[in-house]
């Protein structure tokens, strides 16, 4: 048994990675029956056949996973949305973010096609004063790339966002020899053509970084759903008030003595964001954790 890390997945047949070389292998039959299903960014033994198919014959513990992108072992989730076509969206920005924390992954915010407008700093003044690091990368000059490159050393990182944001522009302008396809955005559809097919790893500045398939907002539905008891948990701005509203069954919306609420009109808190978190937790609010195991 060898191990190895698999970073590309396609039509069936995964490219593990391992010291010696990287390996095209078929993921064992009984997978399936076990209902797993091998991720870009897992640890695995694989077997080699001189004769016939290499197999993964093992998927090593993971410490996280992702529906979508569909990725695992993230340390770093960067959250790549256009101020402008297609128009920036907080709500997807923040569901993104809680799906990481909750995760364990840190969200890194970039703002792009800052060029295109002049009042960009607005949004990333949200996200820098609820605690997240956030960039702002002009798309024609290419500032900020390098100030994202510079988080990727020694991480597993993944991009991801709306289609026609530019994350694969972004990744060419980190490092040019990548060759990404790009699409333009369509004007009658409002969003990016789909041009990445697959999720691959690749070696850049000392650390893994993943180019995923883009998704529109209608994919949301098949994200990771956190239920109403874990939200919370998942807006680290909302941490300095924890245990302080007046009623300890306070769902944090509009209560009386509820102290985020407070904190959003004492402009402690963005009030995006908690609009927001009331949008997410309306969304689950009356589901049950036996409902997502179906």
């Amino acid at each position: 048994m060898i191990k190895g890390k698999i970073i590309k997945g396609i039509g069936g047949f995964y490219y593990v990675e391992t010291a010696e070389a990287i390996y095209e292998c078929k993921a064992r039959g009984n997978f399936r029956n076990q209902k797993i299903s091998p991720l870009v960014g897992d640890d695995v033994e694989i077997s080699l056949n001189d004769k016939g198919e290499n197999r993964i014959e093992n998927i090593l513990q993971r410490k996280n996973s992702l529906v979508r992108p569909p990725i695992a072992n993230l340390d770093q989730l960067f959250i790549i949305a256009s101020i402008v076509d297609p128009d920036i969206n907080l709500f997807i920005i923040d569901k993104l973010i809680a799906i990481a924390e909750f995760n364990h992954i840190e969200p890194i915010i970039v703002l792009t096609k800052i060029d295109l407008v002049d009042d960009y700093k607005k949004y990333q003044d949200i996200y820098i004063n609820s605690g997240f690091t956030t960039i702002a990368c002009n798309n024609i000059s290419g500032d900020g790339a390098d100030e994202v490159k510079s988080y990727l050393t020694g991480k597993t990182s993944a991009f991801t966002g709306n289609t026609g944001v530019g994350k694969s522009s972004l990744l060419n302008s980190i490092d040019s020899n990548l060759s990404l396809a790009t699409g333009e955005t369509s004007k009658k559809l409002g969003r990016g053509k789909h041009t990445t097919r697959h999720s691959e790893l690749f070696k850049i500045n000392g650390g893994y970084v993943a180019d995923t398939p883009g998704f529109s907002s209608l994919d949301f539905e098949r994200c990771q759903r956190i239920l109403k008891d874990d939200l919370f948990d998942c807006f680290r701005d909302f941490e300095n008030y924890f245990g302080k509203c007046k009623f300890s069954t306070c769902s944090h919306i509009n209560e009386k003595g509820c102290a985020i609420c407070k904190a959003v009109e004492d402009g402690n808190i963005q009030k995006s964001r908690h609009n927001s978190y009331i949008q997410m937790y309306n969304d689950v609010k009356d589901i049950k954790e036996w409902e997502l195991k179906k």
